[in-house]
């Protein structure tokens, strides 16, 4: 039995007995048990033994594997800082990341995708604190013009002047990623976080409209993308979206999955 999972072992035995309100950390020893077997069998090689992003073939893969010692993921449906909900971990695991190595584990049966989401929560201490919960946020529907191009042509302009207002500084003029302060942004792990190409047809966020209103909406945890949910309306942030589907262009296949989350 690995150091992590002796650990798992003892902590679930402190935990059975207490009585919470939430449970913010995995007490079932059978789930935990068979979420390191699926861990161990499909995520380690680049996620590593101790979930540090340090795996057997992480070396030379960028972006970098996520490490999930600090509970930071991007991809989340709750508010800026918050963990992310199962369903979004799911959904990533499912969908994997357009562009990365993160493939599509759709191979993986329910009870063993529930079990590896347990298993990647034990990682981080961020999980067994309450105050870093957060209910999944609401998002706007997609309005009924983003699907008629010809309407949505007229959302293009006012959405390219937000747009250069309060994306172009990092992803560029040209929505390229090369924008002036791009070479010197930084993840909280101190790698490179290069802005995304958002003239791509498939990015990590996901393809749909709603995905990027998604990310506009929650930020990305652990880099410099902050949330705008308080900065810009919806109907701003659908505006950026109709000029960031303006300037698109067909790519071609790429490393990974198509995910929503």
């Amino acid at each position: 039995m690995s150091c992590h999972r002796l650990f798992l072992f003892v902590f679930t035995l402190v935990l059975s007995g207490a009585a919470r309100a939430v449970e913010p950390f995995g007490q079932d020893l059978a789930l935990l048990t068979e979420g390191a077997y699926v861990y161990e069998r499909n995520c380690m090689i680049c996620h590593g033994a101790s979930g540090d992003g340090n795996g057997e073939w992480s070396k030379g893969l960028m972006p970098k594997p996520r490490s999930f010692r600090e509970g930071m993921f991007k991809f989340r449906t709750t508010p800026f800082g918050m963990l992310p909900t199962d369903a979004d971990l799911q959904r990533t695991i499912r969908g994997g990341l357009s562009g990365t190595a993160m493939g599509m584990f759709t191979v993986l049966g329910n009870d063993e995708l529930r079990a590896v989401v347990e298993y990647v929560k034990s990682f981080s201490r961020r999980w067994r604190k309450l105050e870093n919960y957060g209910e999944p946020m609401h998002f706007e529907a997609v309005p009924p013009w983003m699907s008629e191009a010809s309407a949505r042509d007229a959302h293009v302009a006012p959405g390219k002047i937000l747009y250069n207002n309060a994306c172009a500084v990092c992803h560029g003029a040209q929505a390229d990623g090369n924008g002036p302060s791009a070479p010197l942004l930084t993840d909280i792990w101190k790698l490179p976080s290069k802005p995304s190409d958002l003239r791509q047809e498939h990015l990590r966020c996901g393809d749909r409209p709603a995905d990027i209103y998604r990310i506009l909406a929650t930020g990305m945890n652990g880099t410099p993308m902050i949330s705008y949910d308080a900065t810009l309306t919806p109907e701003q942030r659908w505006d950026i979206i109709a000029f960031i589907l303006s300037v698109r262009v067909p790519s071609a296949p790429v490393l990974g999955g198509r995910t929503g989350g």
